[in-house]
């Protein structure tokens, strides 16, 4: 049976290649999505990877997901930091979800270093840029 998993990405991820390159590589959203798709493929699952900068559309594609999806890789950008309302959507589904970020989170700013998403998700990776994407869809792999 083929795993389904849907990648979501949060605000300001499109921007990705263009902000802040020294934390965040040079590497955009579409390089990063190509990636996950063509690893999915070799792992024989199936990848929907989204965008968006609305926290209520990052949450209505959560609810979205039961029933249809695996596994949920998450990045949720800023909303790491105090959207409950993300958080309690994972939750809800009950989908294993791993949240990715690209820069370590833990090594910048006091502020991002918590999160409000991760006690509700298998595990967390960051710091490795878009490889932490294809580690997250390796670690559902195994589920």
């Amino acid at each position: 049976m083929v795993k389904r998993v849907l990648v979501i990405n949060g605000p300001n991820l499109n921007l990705l290649g263009m902000r802040e390159k020294d934390i965040y590589g040079v590497e955009t959203l579409e390089d990063i999505a190509r990636r996950v798709v063509a690893e999915a493929e070799a792992l024989n699952m199936d990848v929907d990877f989204v965008q968006s900068n609305h926290e209520g559309e990052i949450i209505d594609k959560i609810h979205f997901a039961r029933g249809r999806y695996d596994a949920i890789i998450i990045n949720p950008g800023a909303y790491t930091h105090y959207s409950i309302a993300i958080r309690d959507a994972i939750k809800a589904v009950e989908i294993p979800t791993v949240e990715v970020h690209l820069s370590n989170i833990h090594a910048r700013e006091e502020f991002r270093s918590k999160s409000v998403i991760a006690p509700v998700c298998i595990g967390q990776i960051c710091g490795f840029g878009g490889n932490g994407y294809i580690l997250a869809l390796s670690a559902v792999s195994m589920l």
